[in-house]
C-alpha cells in the first residue's frame, strides 16, 4: 500500500492548479471601525456585529465572542442574557468566511482572523477605557484567541469554550494526509457532516433552531476544513505561551473536540493562580447552549469578578475528572 503522504505528493503532481482558496484581508486603506451594527475592517471589509449591553449602567467588563466554524454572531446571544444582568457588554462579529459575512464559504486564514480579533480589541479598549476586556472564544473562536493572545493582542483574560485544539497530530498521519491529498486536489468539495451532525448539544429546542437557521454554514468547503487544522496547529504550539489569566471550560460529552486532544493541551497550559479549568459531566461541545447553558454562563461571570473564588458549579474541583485535573501545568513553575 503506498503511504498517504507519498499518494498524496503523486495525486498532486498531476493536477498542479489546484490548491486551498485563502481569501484574507485586502490592502488596509483605512483605519478600523465601529458602527452600530457592522466591524469596519482596515481593508473596508464589513463584517455583522451584535451588541448585547449591560442591563444597566456602564459595564463592569466586555467581553468580545468569536465563534465557532460555521456559526456566527449570535453564537452568544443565549449567554448574553445573563452576562448583561451580571454588568457585562457582550460584543460578536460574523468572523470572514462565516455567517453573513462578505466571503462567507471561504477560508480568510489565521492571519486575518487574529488580525480581525486584533482590531476589535483595540476598539473596544478605545470604546471603555478603562473597564476589563476578555475575549470568549467558542471552538475555532477559542484558537484564534490563543493564537491573538500569543501575537501581542492583549485582553484582560481569555474564556476558552471546548476550544478547538485537534492538532494534525491528534488526528493521525492517515487523516492528515488524507486531509492534504483532497485539500489540494478538490479543494471545492464539500466537507460532509457539519459539527451539527455530532450532537453538539444536548438541547433538542437548540438543535433544531440551528439546523433550521439560514446563517449556519453547512457543507463548508474542504479547504475550510484544511484552513481550520491550519489554525488549530498554530494554537496548540501556541498554549504554553499563554500569559493571560484564562478559564478553560470542557464539556465530558464533546464529540467534537474529544478527551485526547483536551489532555494533550492541559499537560502543556501554564499553570497560573489566577486561572481555572472547568469540566461539565454533562456538557457537550456548545456548552452556553446545553441546558445547563446557564450555569456555565455563571460561572464565568463569577471567574470574571473573581479570578481566584470557587466556580459556582464546582466544575473547577478537579473531582470531575481528577486525571485529567492533575497533569494540568505538571513540571512546570507558575508565572509571577
Amino acid at each position: 500500500m503506498i503511504p498517504a503522504l507519498v499518494l498524496s505528493v503523486i495525486l498532486a503532481g498531476a493536477l498542479p492548479g489546484c490548491a486551498p482558496v485563502v481569501v484574507p484581508e485586502g490592502p488596509k486603506a483605512r483605519l478600523p471601525e465601529l458602527t452600530g451594527d457592522r466591524y469596519v475592517a482596515a481593508d473596508g471589509m464589513a463584517l455583522p456585529l451584535a451588541v448585547w449591553p449591560a442591563a444597566k449602567g456602564p459595564p463592569k467588563a466586555v467581553i468580545l465572542g468569536l465563534h465557532g466554524f460555521g456559526d456566527y454572531r449570535d453564537a452568544f446571544e443565549e449567554p448574553s442574557a445573563i452576562w448583561s444582568k451580571a454588568g457585562f457588554t457582550t460584543y460578536a462579529y460574523d468572523q470572514r468566511g462565516f455567517g453573513a459575512s462578505p466571503t462567507r464559504g471561504r477560508w480568510p486564514g489565521t492571519d486575518t482572523l487574529v488580525e480581525d480579533a486584533r482590531n476589535m480589541v483595540m476598539l473596544l479598549r478605545e470604546k471603555y477605557p478603562g473597564i476589563p476586556l476578555y475575549i470568549a472564544g467558542e471552538s475555532m473562536g477559542g484558537a484564534v484567541a490563543i493564537v491573538a493572545a500569543d501575537r501581542g493582542v492583549e485582553p484582560d483574560g481569555l474564556i476558552l469554550l471546548a476550544p478547538a485544539l485537534r492538532s494534525r497530530e491528534t488526528f493521525g498521519v492517515l487523516f492528515s494526509g488524507g486531509l492534504w491529498m483532497l485539500g489540494h486536489l478538490v479543494p471545492w468539495l464539500p466537507a460532509g457532516p457539519t459539527s451539527i451532525d455530532y450532537h453538539p448539544t444536548d438541547d433538542p429546542k437548540m438543535l433544531e433552531k440551528l439546523r433550521k437557521d439560514p446563517l449556519m454554514l453547512r457543507q463548508p468547503r474542504l479547504d475550510m476544513g484544511y484552513g481550520l487544522v491550519d489554525l488549530m496547529d498554530d494554537a496548540c504550539a501556541a498554549l504554553p505561551r499563554i500569559h493571560v489569566p484564562y478559564i478553560m471550560l470542557h464539556g465530558l460529552g464533546d464529540k467534537i473536540v474529544p478527551e485526547g486532544p483536551v489532555r494533550e493541551a492541559i499537560k502543556v497550559m501554564p499553570r497560573r493562580p489566577d486561572s481555572k479549568l472547568a469540566f461539565y459531566k454533562n456538557g457537550f461541545h456548545l456548552l452556553l447552549r446545553d441546558k445547563e447553558g446557564p450555569t456555565v454562563s455563571a460561572d464565568i461571570v463569577a471567574w470574571i469578578d473573581d479570578h481566584q473564588a470557587s466556580l459556582p458549579s464546582g466544575a473547577d474541583s478537579g473531582q470531575v475528572k481528577p486525571e485529567i485535573a492533575a497533569s494540568w501545568g505538571r513540571d512546570r513553575v507558575s508565572p509571577r
